[in-house]
């Protein structure tokens, strides 16, 4: 079987329609749903599991319109804390399923912000370290194919793994990333600046002078307020 979006449900031969039989079988499979959903007493409420993102289902559709998919998955992904008769923490999602998901949505639609949102903002923000660290490496990664439309996401993940986590060398790891993005891509210059602040926090105050000295002289920094600002932290590391 196959979908095509402007045209329905269709057999393997074209133009010719699906079984009624098929029909009527898809009615009841949705009703059926619809009903035991309703009806469900939430004092029996139980918590399903993530499943694992139906990849041979949206291979078969998504080459309609992957973007309608990847929104109709993140749709989904996004409802799933909300089970009839109660409510999922994030904590208890199983996310090594949650990452599959996102990364799923972002082959569909790579141009897409909405999924680093969610590992970030959402998903990122569990009081639980490992699963901090695993969205963290998410946004990473993601970052690495496509630095010039997913470097702020990476940057907010810096700001968890440095003071949520308390991991200044895996902070500097990313911000390390930030600055040797190619010339020419548009991140702001204060996201590449990142690493010399951590290094300045990490107790290596002559190498963050000599980063600082060189962006400096380098020119790069145009602004008035900013470049005051960089030279006043210059000043500062090389007093000490």
């Amino acid at each position: 079987m196959k979908f095509d979006l402007s045209a329905g449900w269709r057999g393997t031969h074209p133009g010719r329609p699906a079984p009624a039989r098929l029909l009527v079988l898809l009615a009841l499979v949705l009703t059926l749903k619809i009903v035991t959903a309703v009806n469900r007493d939430a004092w029996y409420a139980a918590a399903e599991e993530l499943p694992d993102p139906p990849q041979r289902m949206f291979a078969m559709i998504g080459s309609a319109d992957p973007v309608a998919v990847a929104r109709l998955m993140t749709l989904w992904l996004q409802a799933f804390d909300q089970q009839p008769g109660l409510s999922l923490p994030y904590q208890q999602l199983d996310y090594p399923r949650v990452i599959a998901w996102l990364e799923q949505i972002l082959n569909l639609d790579p141009r897409g912000q909405y999924p680093l949102l969610l590992a970030s903002r959402i998903y990122g923000e569990v009081n639980q370290e490992e699963k901090r660290r695993l969205m963290a490496d998410l946004v990473y990664r993601a970052y690495v194919d496509d630095p010039g439309r997913r470097w702020r996401w990476l940057t907010h993940s810096i700001t968890v793994v440095r003071h949520h986590l308390g991991d200044l060398p895996l902070a500097l790891h990313y911000a390390q990333a930030l600055r040797a993005a190619p010339e020419g891509l548009p991140i702001p210059g204060w996201a590449r600046q990142m690493e010399i602040f951590l290094r300045e926090d990490m107790g290596e105050a002559e190498t963050a002078a000599v980063m600082l000295g060189a962006l400096i002289e380098s020119g790069e920094v145009s602004d008035p307020a900013e470049l005051r600002f960089l030279l006043e932290r210059y000043e500062l590391l090389t007093s000490e």
